[in-house]
C-alpha cells in the first residue's frame, strides 16, 4: 500500500524508522494489526554513540563509490586555475561538467541524481571581488542542462536561454560581482526537477579586502525526493542525511567559525538553521560586512543564503539542525565537537 502524499506519507516514513528502514532496508511500516508504532528512540539524536544504533543507519554510506565525502565538502573550496591578465587583473578558470549518477544517500538506497562534477552538491566555486571568471561547462548528462549563477553578469551569460545539449559545451565569462555568498544551479525546465535531482552548488565571492581569518565551512541545505513524487523523503546538508550527526564537525573553543549557509531546498517553502547553546552574527547574502542580527536561528527560502559567524566558549558536543522538527528527524541534523 502506497502512503498518501504530504503529511500522511511522511508520517509513514517516520513510523518506519524515519525512512531509512522503509527506503534503505525495505522494512514494513505497519505491524500486522495495522497499528502504528513510534520508534523507540529518535534516530538523529542517538546515531552518534549516545544510544543504540539507528535502524538502517548503522553503517556509513559508501563515500568511495559516491566519489565525495560531506566532511570534505565543508572546506573543499575551488579557487579555479589562476592567471594574470595584462594590466594585472586576476583571471580564474573553472571546469564544470554535468552527469547522471547514482548516489547512495542512505545505506543501501541509491538516488539517481543529476550532478555537477560527480558530487552532491557541486563544487564550491570561490573568487575575489573584481576577478574575471571563466566557467567551462560540458554537459555529460543524457539531458539538456545549463549553469545559472546568482550575481551580476550579461544576459547571454545567465544560464537560461543558452541551453547546453548532451555532449556539448558552453563557456560562461563574467566579473566576480558583487562580493558575498551566492549559488549556481541548472535553469532548464522543468526547473523543480533539475534542482531537486542535485544540480546546484555554492559560489563565494570574497570582498577585495578579505574577511577576518576564521575556521570556514560551507553548508548547502537541500532535500531528497527518492521516489520522485514531488515530496522530500530525506533532508540533508551537503548530500547525505545524518552525516554530521554520525561524523561531528571538530572545532576549537574560542576560534571564530564562519559558515556559508545556502538553502536550495525544493518542494518545501522554507528551511532553517538552529545553533544549540550559542548565538551567531548573521550576514544575509554576505553582501554587507555588518551583521543584520545576533541570533541562534535563521529561516531561509529557496536560494536565500547568508554567512554565520560564532565562537564556542565551552568544550563539548553541540547540535545544529533545522528548526523544523520533521526535517531534523529525516536527516537535517549534526553536531559540532568543540575541543578545549
Amino acid at each position: 500500500m502506497k502512503p498518501s502524499r504530504r503529511a500522511g506519507r511522511r508520517d509513514f516514513l517516520r513510523m518506519s524508522g524515519y525512512g531509512a528502514l522503509a527506503v534503505a532496508m525495505g522494512a514494513a511500516a505497519l505491524p500486522r494489526d495495522g497499528t502504528r508504532k513510534a520508534p523507540a528512540f529518535a534516530p538523529g539524536l542517538h546515531a552518534h554513540g549516545d544510544g543504540p544504533p539507528m535502524p538502517g543507519f548503522n553503517r556509513e554510506v559508501d563515500h568511495i563509490a559516491n566519489g565525495f565525502n560531506p566532511s570534505d565538502t565543508l572546506t573543499d573550496f575551488d579557487y579555479g586555475v589562476v592567471s594574470t591578465l595584462p594590466g594585472g587583473r586576476t583571471l580564474r578558470e573553472y571546469r564544470l561538467f554535468s552527469g547522471d549518477k547514482d548516489i547512495e544517500v542512505a545505506p543501501g538506497a541509491a538516488f539517481p541524481a543529476w550532478v555537477y562534477n560527480g558530487r552532491l552538491p557541486g563544487p564550491t566555486l570561490r573568487a575575489r571581488e573584481g576577478d574575471l571568471l571563466r566557467v567551462h561547462f560540458t554537459n555529460g548528462s543524457a539531458h539538456p542542462h545549463t549553469v545559472h549563477f546568482h550575481g551580476v553578469h550579461p544576459a547571454n551569460m545567465d544560464g537560461v536561454f543558452e541551453v547546453v545539449q548532451p555532449g556539448e559545451s558552453f563557456t560562461y565569462e563574467f566579473d566576480a560581482d558583487p562580493f558575498g555568498l551566492h549559488l549556481y544551479h541548472c535553469h532548464v525546465m522543468p526547473l523543480a526537477k533539475h534542482i531537486a535531482k542535485g544540480l546546484y552548488g555554492a559560489f563565494i565571492i570574497d570582498p577585495a579586502q578579505g574577511r577576518p581569518p576564521a575556521h570556514e565551512m560551507v553548508m548547502v541545505m537541500h532535500g531528497l525526493d527518492v521516489d520522485f513524487d514531488g515530496v522530500n523523503d530525506f533532508y540533508a546538508v551537503n548530500g547525505i542525511p545524518f552525516h554530521y550527526d554520525r561524523n561531528p564537525i571538530p572545532i576549537k573553543a574560542g576560534e571564530l567559525v564562519r559558515v556559508y549557509l545556502v538553502n536550495i531546498l525544493e518542494f518545501d517553502l522554507l528551511n532553517s538553521f538552529h545553533l544549540h547553546a550559542n548565538f551567531f552574527h548573521y550576514y544575509p547574502t554576505g553582501t554587507s560586512l555588518t551583521p543584520s542580527e545576533f541570533t541562534d536561528t535563521v529561516i531561509q527560502g529557496q536560494a536565500q543564503r547568508g554567512i554565520l559567524e560564532f565562537r564556542y566558549t565551552y568544550p563539548g558536543r553541540y547540535m545544529f539542525h533545522a528548526h523544523i522538527t520533521e526535517f531534523t528527524e529525516l536527516g537535517w541534523t549534526g553536531l559540532f565537537d568543540v575541543a578545549a
